[in-house]
C-alpha cells in the first residue's frame, strides 16, 4: 500500500512509521489518520515487526489538526452515513495505537500540540528533543480534548497536572513534560543519539526473541496483574487477555529502554 500522508520504513524488526508533511509542520488530516491506522493494521498482521517508532519528517512531529479549512475543519458527515454516530478521528487513531500489539515508541523531535499531542498517551514510551514543544491546546480552540485524552492523560501523568495542562491549554517545553512523567527520557538523548539509540534497543529484542501468543518469550518473565499502575482491561471495561500479554511485555522493555544511557 502507498501512502500519501506518512511514510514506513522497515529494518532490522523495527518499523518507523513517520508523519510527512513537513511543510505543514504534519498537521493532521483526515487522510493521515486513515493512512496511521493503516499502517498498525499491517504492523499487527507482520511477524517481522518487533517494535514501531513514530515520528515527524521535518523539523516538527505533528502541529495538531490542520486548520486549512477554517471553520470547515470539523464538517465531517458529509462523509458519513447521516444515521451514524459521529466518531472523533484522533480517537479511532489512539484506540488503534492503542490495542496494537507491538511496543510502540513515540519519537517527538518538534512541536506537538492538539492530537500531536494526544496521539502520543497511547503509545508505550515517549521521547522528546529538547526543542520539542507539547500543549493539549483544545480550549483555546473552544472545544473538548479529543482522542480519548481525558481518559489516557491522567492515567500517565495524573489527575492534577493533567487538569492544569488542559485547563490552560498553553504550551509547555519538553523539560515539563520530562518532569510531568509523560516522556521518559531527557530530551537530549534524542539529540546525542538519535533514533538509532532505539532502534538498537528494538532490534536487541527482535534478534533474540520468538513471538509465542503475542510476547516475545524472552519476556515472558514480565506477568504481574497490572503494568505501570494501568490493569490490563480494554476501554470498555473487559479485560482483554491480549493486552494484558502485550502491556506485561511492554513494561520490561520500558524499564530496560529508559535506564539504557
Amino acid at each position: 500500500m502507498d501512502f500519501e500522508q506518512i511514510t514506513t520504513e522497515l529494518a532490522d524488526g523495527v518499523m518507523t512509521i513517520t508523519l510527512n508533511r513537513p511543510d505543514r509542520l504534519n498537521a493532521f488530516t483526515g487522510t493521515m489518520g486513515e493512512e496511521l491506522r493503516a499502517a498498525f493494521d499491517r504492523v499487527d498482521a507482520d511477524d517481522d515487526v518487533r517494535a514501531v517508532i513514530v515520528t515527524g519528517a521535518g523539523r516538527g512531529f505533528c502541529a495538531g489538526a490542520d486548520l486549512g479549512s477554517g471553520g470547515d475543519t470539523f464538517a465531517r458527515r458529509e462523509h458519513e452515513d447521516p444515521d451514524s454516530i459521529p466518531r472523533d478521528g484522533g480517537g479511532r487513531l489512539t484506540l488503534r495505537i492503542f490495542e496494537c500489539t507491538k511496543p510502540v515508541i513515540a519519537a517527538i523531535n518538534g512541536p506537538a500540540v492538539g492530537v500531536g499531542a494526544t496521539m502520543t498517551l497511547p503509545m508505550d514510551v515517549r521521547l522528546a528533543s529538547e526543542s520539542a514543544r507539547i500543549g493539549f491546546v483544545f480550549v483555546r480552540r473552544g472545544i473538548v480534548p479529543e482522542a480519548c485524552s481525558s481518559w489516557f492523560l491522567p492515567r500517565v501523568v495524573g489527575i492534577s497536572r493533567a487538569m492544569e495542562w488542559v485547563a490552560t491549554g498553553r504550551v509547555f517545553p519538553a523539560s515539563e513534560a520530562l518532569e510531568g512523567g509523560m516522556i521518559g527520557m531527557p530530551g537530549a538523548c534524542i539529540q546525542q543519539h538519535g533514533r538509532q539509540r532505539w532502534i538498537t534497543i528494538g532490534v536487541d529484542g527482535a534478534r533474540n526473541s520468538r513471538r509465542i501468543g503475542g510476547v516475545p518469550d524472552w519476556l515472558h518473565g514480565a506477568r504481574s496483574g497490572s503494568v505501570s499502575g494501568r490493569t490490563c482491561v480494554g476501554l470498555r471495561g473487559h479485560e482483554n487477555p491480549r493486552l494484558c500479554q502485550r502491556k506485561r511485555a511492554v513494561a520490561t522493555l520500558r524499564q530496560i529502554s529508559i535506564c539504557v544511557e
